[in-house]
């Protein structure tokens, strides 16, 4: 594989899973709420936290593109 391509297949390979992850996480907080409105405060913070963990897989991915190309 060539250099240049190093960091567009990290970001894209790294962004992947969090898509999936973060995807799925909304769409069952969502879910929950749907189903019971009242606990749409306490489901928040746990799933915007899950959120933030999940973004920042992809941004050590970016972060590595970014090395990547300095590279090439």
């Amino acid at each position: 594989m060539p250099v240049a391509l190093a960091p567009a297949v990290a970001i894209g390979v790294g962004a992947i899973g969090p898509g999936i992850g973060i995807g799925y996480g909304v769409g069952k907080a969502m879910e929950s709420i749907g189903r019971n409105p009242e606990v749409a405060g306490p489901i928040l913070v746990p799933m915007l936290i899950g959120l933030a963990f999940a973004e920042a897989i992809a941004i050590y991915a970016l972060v590595i593109a970014f090395i990547l190309a300095g590279k090439a």
